[in-house]
């Protein structure tokens, strides 16, 4: 069948690097701030704790849509993104990561500032303590969204961070509906719904096709439903039009789609050391799948296996090492899950 679409996917978000190091626990004394949490910093912070690490860092290119497109784009489908990169060596590592994977370049926008970028120390007890600087991302403006950095894309997802920033994800919704993507949401946070829950409700009405929640997510859309289960609230999600994927970790996930529901079952593994990235990955294996129109139970499965082996690793991406297996397991579910 020929391609419409010059791309299959297009995500938006912020194109994150993520500074991944590993720590002894007295490392965490060079730093303010709480073990564990997550606190913005100014970049060059971020490179005064780097040069005393006690090993050079991982480089992983990471945000909540960029992860999910990077792994849409190594399962096969066409992908571009819009996001803002800095001015610096960060930001130039970040467009080769991407480049190098064969992630379309030319929808990104540029500043003269730092590149985000978020220092993840983990110690011993798996604790992940996080330094961010977002730099260049948080410049993005409405004004620089444009249907046409959506054109020639069948899809649009976009990371539940933009809503933050209400008059920009109006612009990337109303660019995105004008270029007639269909487009999905990752819902990336509680505090996202809290603070937009009617906004949400208006965007799914008014044409938004797919959302991905977890379960913290899902119970902010309805706090008037404290001990429903989640196949109801995934049930009640989608009856407002939208296919509703509620992710449940280590339980699986449901998925409402009209009078439709179906059980995703869990991709168990024994070897879990990092969670960081794996509901990125399972919405890119969910969307890999779903947009060549495969049954939600296959595209449930394909979501499942690449989230339970992004936590089997460091960092938010499936190093390339272990890809090429993961690929070829992901293939063999199609059609037989």
């Amino acid at each position: 069948m020929p391609h419409t679409h010059h791309f299959d996917l297009i995500g938006v978000g912020a194109p994150i690097m993520d500074i991944v190091a590993a720590v002894p626990e007295s490392f965490l004394s060079l730093t303010r701030g709480e073990k564990g949490g997550m606190i913005m910093v100014e970049a060059e912070e971020i490179a005064q704790l780097v040069a005393q690490l006690p090993e050079p860092p991982a480089l992983t290119p990471g945000g909540s849509a960029a992860n999910t497109i990077f792994n849409a784009n190594r399962l096969g489908l066409r992908t571009a993104f819009i996001g803002k990169l800095g001015g610096d060596e960060i930001a130039r590592l970040y467009r080769t990561r991407f480049g190098n994977a064969g992630v379309s370049l030319d929808r990104f926008k540029h500043s003269d500032l730092p590149n985000a970028r978020c220092l993840i120390l983990t110690t011993p007890d798996a604790q992940r303590t996080m330094r961010t600087c977002l730099g260049a991302v948080m410049t993005l403006s409405p004004d620089e969204i444009h249907t046409e950095d959506f054109a020639g894309c069948r899809h649009a997802h976009i990371e539940g961070y933009v809503v933050f920033n209400r008059a920009l994800a109006d612009a990337v919704f109303r660019a995105a509906r004008a270029a007639g993507c269909t487009i999905s949401l990752d819902l990336a946070s509680f505090e996202v719904v809290r603070g937009a829950r009617e906004w949400l409700f208006e965007q799914i009405k008014a044409g938004l096709d797919l959302v991905f929640a977890n379960e913290d997510e899902i119970r902010a859309f309805f706090p008037d439903a404290p001990d429903a289960d989640y196949a109801t609230l995934a049930r009640r999600l989608a009856s407002y039009g939208c296919t509703a994927a509620v992710k449940l970790g280590k339980d699986g996930a449901w998925i409402a789609r009209g009078d439709e529901l179906t059980l995703i079952p869990p991709h168990r593994i024994p070897d879990a050391i990092d969670s960081n990235g794996a509901g990125d990955a399972w919405a890119a294996g969910f969307l890999s799948s779903y947009l060549v129109g495969h049954p939600l139970s296959e595209c449930g499965a394909v979501a499942s296996l690449l989230g339970a082996e992004t936590v089997r690793h460091m960092g938010p991406i499936i190093p390339d090492s272990h890809w090429a297996a993961t690929a070829i397991r992901a293939k063999a579910l199609l059609g037989k899950a």
